[in-house]
């Protein structure tokens, strides 16, 4: 979070749009799952995660708008794995980059607010500009995160249509008034987006990979859209699927980046690949990571 002792904290709305239109809208997972340590040549333990994702840090933190850790890959290794994350996390925001992780955290009363804790407070070791939540436990048990991100500057990004086939069973499910559950989700998202201004602090993941959403996108909030792609989305495919929402839309790859990898070149250049690609098809400013001092033209 940013903002001197005291003083209100800058709403992470505004610090990712701001970091989209300088750095290119592009989010890089980072996703140490044992076949990825294995195509880099590194073995499934700590030693191997900790060098790859040092890697992945000290290639693109001063480059990419946001980087979007999966904390259950270092969770598998307990403590020493989380120290992992916590090193990468607060290395990727002293570089510049946005750090959301992906924890998809939901629960009610004292334990939603003890993950609000550890992901959205400052001083927390694992203290991030935002997190992913699940909302079906009833959205209305995400308010402790909401409200803690609200305090402190901080972003949440909700579940509501995912790209797995299973999600469908409750995203798509009818609510008692007669709407899709995903559509309960994204409306209550735009109450707290309500008066944001340039662009809300409550997010949405909408899956790049959908067919199509057959709901009403306009929050006022980001739109994560994981699924680019090794999961078979195309930059090509976002305008359709997204709409007049194209403009909030917070495109999501993993492994099309890390696979280019452990050569920091070739990372770097998986990024700027994937970036032009989104300036084919995405409005605004949209700038291609180049390397520290070199140019870099708007579209």
């Amino acid at each position: 979070m940013t903002g001197t002792p005291g003083a209100a904290a800058e709403p992470f709305g505004i610090r990712l749009r701001r970091a989209m239109d300088t750095r290119g809208p592009l989010c890089v997972g980072i996703d140490p799952h044992a076949s990825l340590l294995a195509e880099w040549g590194l073995d499934d333990d700590v030693a191997g995660l900790e060098r790859f994702t040092r890697t992945v840090v000290e290639s693109l933190a001063d480059r990419v708008a946001v980087f979007k850790p999966q904390a259950a890959f270092f969770e598998r290794f307990g403590s020493r794995g989380l120290a992992v994350l916590e090193h990468a996390i607060a290395d990727a925001r002293a570089a510049g980059a946005l750090v959301l992780t992906d924890a998809k955290r939901g629960d009610i009363g004292s334990t939603m607010a003890a993950y609000a804790d550890a992901f959205l407070t400052p001083g927390s070791p694992l203290c991030s500009d935002a997190v992913t939540l699940s909302p079906y436990l009833g959205f209305g048990s995400l308010r402790p995160a909401l409200d803690a991100a609200r305090r402190h500057g901080g972003g949440v990004f909700v579940l509501a249509l995912t790209s797995n086939p299973e999600g469908a069973e409750v995203q798509r499910a009818t609510a008692a008034d007669g709407r899709p559950v995903a559509q309960v989700i994204l409306d209550r998202l735009a109450e707290e987006n309500r008066g944001a201004g340039v662009l809300g602090s409550f997010g949405a993941v909408v899956g790049a990979t959908l067919a199509e959403t057959g709901v009403d996108l306009a929050t006022g909030g980001p739109l994560l859209a994981p699924g680019l792609g090794a999961q078979g989305a195309r930059a090509a495919d976002l305008p359709r699927l997204f709409g007049a929402a194209l403009p909030r839309v917070l495109p999501s790859v993993s492994r099309g980046v890390l696979r280019r990898g452990p050569s920091a070149d070739g990372l770097r250049r998986a990024v700027r690949e994937e970036t032009e690609r989104l300036a084919a098809v995405l409005p605004g400013p949209v700038r291609a990571p180049g390397e520290p001092g070199e140019r870099v033209s708007e579209r």
